[in-house]
């Protein structure tokens, strides 16, 4: 029997952005699930890598249930803090420590003692708490915002992020001390589409959930439908088929999901696997014309190359984002703290939208 993983209570996290389920089919995810097994109780410290819609925070939980710790489970998002709050928000704080502050309240590592917290979008974390962090990890320690007394704590940490951590240390974004300290353990999570063998059971898992919400009756899928749902490339992973089965059932009539019933707006990934590096990237319409332009910037002998590539494709994100600079990061694949650095250096940000396309 396949193994699964669901959040705790589902049914409260309708509206959640987060992937509520994983299951363990296919080949490729089995041995990400035997890895974190032999993880779970070591007590090391794990960093998760995965695409969003991935279920990152899933295994994260799986590995606080494999560890045998007896404290809370603790799940924080970084990304979702302002830099003026994530530091109270983590450490806590003291009565009086900054306006607003009528009491004191414990932070998210006093919550999570004898227990786990999970960081999830770690690479959103801003520098200068990641020094905080990192003297956290080091002296297992917290002191609260007003407070000179430090606070033993006994937490293990696991960290998640969909970005290359290194190269944010490259790009001098990320600690490259702090990085060392979270990279002990590490899981890399498939996207969906590298784990074909597990889509289908996550549709009878789905389709099990809505189906008895919906009150619906024993409910079918067409070959036809069963094989889109196969070939498609799922960029929003778990999370994204989740959302299409919801729909579908909703939809389908007479007991069946026909191939009209699935919400598939974009194309569907080739039935072959891509080969080698001078493979077609996906949804690229002329393959040919990026190599030939960079091709062209050789010749040119441009003294200042790379950092014109940098710039245009920056430049280029910024505008097709409309100036935003959460859906820029997300575009480019990396975090929001790099996105901001680029913009301020290229001269970018101050002047929004208007100074990247004049």
């Amino acid at each position: 029997m396949d193994k699964v993983l669901t959040l705790p209570d589902a049914s409260a996290h309708v509206l959640s952005i987060r992937a509520k389920a994983q299951v363990f089919h296919d080949p490729v995810s089995i041995k990400v699930l035997e890895t974190v097994d032999l993880v779970a109780p070591s007590g090391a410290t794990v960093l998760i890598i995965g695409d969003t819609g991935t279920g990152k925070e899933l295994i994260a939980r799986h590995i606080h249930e494999k560890s045998g710790r007896n404290g809370p489970f603790v799940a924080v998002n970084c990304g979702a803090f302002s830099e003026n709050l994530i530091e109270a928000e983590l450490f806590g704080h003291e009565a009086g420590a900054f306006t607003g502050a009528q009491g004191a309240r414990i932070g998210w590592f006093e919550a999570a003692h004898h227990g786990t917290l999970f960081l999830d979008e770690i690479g959103d974390l801003p520098l200068a708490m990641q020094v905080k962090l990192l003297r956290v990890i080091q002296e297992r320690q917290v002191v609260r915002l007003g407070s000179r007394r430090p606070l033993d704590i006994d937490v293990r940490l696991i960290t998640a992020t969909n970005i290359d951590l290194a190269r944010a240390v490259e790009a001098g974004n990320f600690r490259r001390d702090l990085y060392y300290r979270l990279n002990v353990a590490v899981i890399k999570l498939p996207t969906l589409q590298e784990r074909p063998g597990d889509i289908l059971p996550l549709v009878r898992h789905f389709m099990e959930i809505y189906r008895a919400r919906l009150r619906l009756d024993k409910v079918e899928i067409s070959p036809q439908a069963r094989q889109i749902l196969l070939d498609y490339e799922w960029p929003g992973n778990i999370r994204e088929l989740e959302n299409v089965v919801h729909y579908a059932l909703i939809v389908s009539k007479n007991g069946f999901i026909q191939r009209g019933d699935l919400r598939l707006h974009t194309r569907p990934a080739p039935a072959y696997p891509l080969a080698g590096r001078n493979a077609t990237m996906p949804g690229t319409e002329s393959a040919g014309l990026l190599p030939a332009a960079i091709r062209g910037l050789f010749a040119a002998a441009r003294p200042d190359l790379y950092a014109h590539v940098e710039e245009l494709l920056v430049r280029e994100a910024f505008n097709h984002c409309h100036g935003n600079q959460v859906k820029t990061a997300s575009l480019l694949g990396i975090s929001r703290n790099v996105v901001r650095a680029l913009l301020k250096r290229f001269g970018l940000l101050e002047g929004g939208l208007r100074r990247a396309t004049g």
